[in-house]
């Protein structure tokens, strides 16, 4: 009888024990949506960007990035935007997802691959919200892989914002297009 009470303590103080650590995992998961940038951007708005249809990559020589957008933007890269002469309608949201680097050791070949991720910078059509910047509300936010947490930058939009995106002003401040597949 004592063995009975003594396993159903052990199974049931493993099992509390799991179950806590389920619940301070989706505890940090849900923290990067509770930020919000400067500029208003909830991260919460771009909740499921993990899913999104990749529209392009790129890399400098300290970043690899691949740049996915919501349904509403890829629906507008679809019809044409914005080489048809149309804006990208508000609604539209697009994400620069972005690693470190490194040397891939089981590609036969000479190959960069993601390593650590470090950012995801956000943009967001809403010509009420953000009618100073062309329509397009910016953000980034900062992922430190140790404490496995997201920040939103103390800059604002470090990556550059509506600043940069003025050089693409003709293509609804836009840099990359929605690649052939």
């Amino acid at each position: 009888m004592k063995r009975t009470i003594k396993l159903t303590i052990a199974t049931s103080t493993a099992l509390l024990g799991a179950l806590a650590g389920v619940a301070i995992h989706a505890q940090g998961a849900q923290d990067k949506y509770s930020l919000k940038s400067p500029s208003g951007i909830a991260f919460a708005d771009f909740k499921g960007y993990e899913d999104w249809a990749v529209v392009s990559s790129a890399r400098t020589d300290e970043v690899l990035k691949v740049i996915v957008g919501n349904p509403t933007m890829i629906k507008a890269y679809k019809a044409g935007a914005p080489g048809n002469g149309q804006p990208f309608p508000d609604g539209s949201k697009i994400v620069k997802l972005q690693w470190k680097p490194k040397k891939s050791t089981e590609a036969p070949f000479v190959v960069d691959v993601p390593d650590v991720f470090t950012q995801a910078f956000v943009m967001e059509k809403d010509a009420k919200r953000f009618p100073k910047s062309g329509g397009w509300g910016y953000a980034l936010f900062n992922y430190d892989a140790p404490s496995d947490k997201f920040s939103v930058d103390p800059t604002g939009v470090a990556d550059c914002g509506n600043a940069c995106h003025t050089a693409v002003k003709n293509k609804d401040y836009i840099f990359h297009p929605y690649q052939k597949r």
